[in-house]
């Protein structure tokens, strides 16, 4: 039985991998000025947190850390604009799979009713990215084409759900007749299989090509999503799961084609700009409210299995977004 002035949270103790992530008693956060207390009931999982748990993060926070990207909870205290009892979301690097944490205020949301602490935990993370993607770094417009790679994943459905609230037409390329149907779900105007995904989509625009690409695959896709853009198309680099090395642009391509091949860092660039996530929260509550945005919630765990959700996601077994339950 944890003390009073203790709680449980999910740590690394060693970057050894998922299997080792622990769930241990921990010391309560004690919130600083500009930081709201919650009281934590989901936690998403998160690609960072695999990576955490490995050690082959960006960040490199020194053992032992709490890992968790994205939460929903309940307000216990805040400053100015937070109310106890208030519903809310947040995002940080890590430090939020716990049954209580002090978030900062700027990377804290009102949670709108219509959602879920479930739906809400699948949020930040995802859904900023695509926001930054799609409307910052690919300059986004109604009745263009946009097409997702991964799409039955947790960027990917975020991308369909948030291209689609923009006025986008959206193509799902995805692996398995499966994964099609969770893209579908989501939103996706047509879903592809990955092999002969650049053939379909050009079947599918008439031969125009797409205007979008985002891409959170990598590898051996890249050339083709490349051959897939329309002139003046844009190919939005969010990351590289594939896992086989990152790809080169031959710049020769995108000068015949008049095409861009664009970086995708919203952690970087969203944290140095203060209020920016906020901004980014509020273009997409109105999307929300219209029922265009509604995460897909794939398998739902206790806290103690943390760490066999992230091995499910490095096992590709997880379709929409994993959500871990703090409480009942």
């Amino acid at each position: 039985m944890a003390s009073l002035d203790a709680m449980r949270a999910v740590q690394v103790i060693s970057p050894t991998g998922p299997t080792d992530v622990v769930v241990r008693d921990v010391p309560e956060p004690e919130p600083k000025p500009g930081e709201v207390l919650v009281e934590v009931h989901s936690v998403g999982i998160s690609f960072p947190d695999l990576l955490l748990s490995k050690g082959e993060y960006q960040l490199r926070p020194e053992p032992p850390f709490t890992l968790g990207v994205d939460f929903a909870g309940v307000v216990i205290d805040g400053p100015d604009g937070f109310t106890p009892g208030q519903r809310v979301a947040g995002v940080a690097g890590y430090g939020n799979a716990a049954e209580r944490v002090a978030s900062p205020a700027d990377t804290t949301f009102a949670l709108p009713d219509s959602l879920s602490f479930d739906e809400g935990a699948a949020l930040p993370m995802n859904y900023l990215t695509a926001h930054f993607a799609l409307a910052e770094r690919g300059g986004l417009r109604a009745g263009e084409t946009v097409l997702v790679h991964g799409a039955a994943g947790g960027v990917g459905t975020a991308t369909i759900q948030v291209a689609k609230g923009y006025g986008a037409r959206t193509i799902a390329v995805v692996s398995t007749e499966e994964k099609a149907a969770v893209a579908r779900a989501a939103g996706a105007d047509e879903a592809v299989l990955l092999d002969g995904f650049k053939d379909a989509a050009l079947a599918l625009t008439g031969g125009h090509g797409v205007d979008v690409v985002v891409d959170v695959v990598g590898g051996a896709v890249f050339t083709d999503s490349l051959r897939s853009l329309a002139t003046q198309g844009r190919l939005l680099v969010v990351g590289f799961a594939a896992g086989q090395g990152i790809p080169e642009v031959k710049v020769n391509r995108l000068l015949l084609n008049n095409t861009d091949v664009r970086g995708v860092g919203w952690g970087a660039f969203a944290m140095m700009r203060p209020g920016y996530m906020q901004e980014q929260w509020a273009a997409l509550v109105p999307m929300i409210e219209s029922g265009v945005i509604r995460p897909p919630i794939g398998t739902t765990y206790p806290l103690e299995d943390f760490g066999r959700a992230l091995t499910d996601l490095d096992e590709r077994k997880v379709l929409g977004k994993a959500v871990v339950h703090v409480r009942d």
